[in-house]
């Protein structure tokens, strides 16, 4: 896509979502590390829901390292794959308080350590929590839109990142993941797209395909 695409994009989803931010609701990045472990393969209402309960029982690394595995399990059972969350959220948090000082990392070769931690995590905690564009988070919105509007032909998330920061500008990285994933549940649903109303369907060469599904 040319670049002036991709500023045209921008300016669009700017003035339709200027505030963009993280849905995962935290109070410190070590809430939002948890918090996103937990988001894979659940929505992030879901996680809300259950996040609350389980900070007040364990408010931090070394409480949650030293929880009962079967507590945990009951704790986030409902965000779904809740054996391997709970034995990631356990072992994080141990090797937060072992290699860390209980403190959440703010480089991403450091957060590649944690168990459950891959790129799009690391990306969410760097920059929801420290303001720090690394990368940019490729999420199931945000692969879908990308390839939609052009902005990258691959699949692979690793690939569609190295893309979207060739055509972003760094300093829109963070804000940029966070518009499209709103983007994405407003109106470019991966069923039934509202093509006709998305204000970004001028430049969307994928319209035609998505509005057939």
């Amino acid at each position: 896509m040319p670049a002036k695409n991709a500023a045209a994009i921008i300016s669009i989803l700017k003035a339709r979502y200027p505030r963009a931010g993280c849905s995962l609701s935290h109070r410190s990045p070590f809430e939002l590390l948890i918090a996103t472990i937990l988001s894979a393969q659940c929505t992030d209402e879901r996680v809300n829901k259950v996040t609350p309960a389980l900070f007040r029982k364990y408010p931090g690394p070394r409480e949650m390292a030293a929880a009962p595995l079967r507590d945990l399990e009951a704790a986030v059972r409902s965000t779904g794959f809740y054996r391997s969350k709970a034995m990631s959220i356990r072992e994080t948090s141990r090797l937060l308080a072992e290699n860390f000082g209980g403190r959440v990392p703010a480089d991403m070769d450091s957060l590649l350590t944690l168990r459950g931690v891959a790129r799009k995590t690391a990306n969410v905690v760097l920059g929801s929590a420290y303001g720090i564009a690394a990368g940019i988070v490729v999420d199931t919105h945000v692969k879908r839109l990308a390839f939609r509007l052009g902005l990258t032909k691959a699949t692979d998330p690793v690939k569609i990142e190295k893309d979207l920061m060739a055509e972003i500008p760094k300093k829109d990285w963070i804000w940029f993941a966070h518009a499209l994933v709103l983007h994405g549940r407003a109106l470019c649903r991966a069923r039934a797209p509202e093509c006709g109303a998305c204000p970004l369907a001028r430049l969307c060469p994928g319209k035609c395909a998505a509005a057939k599904g």
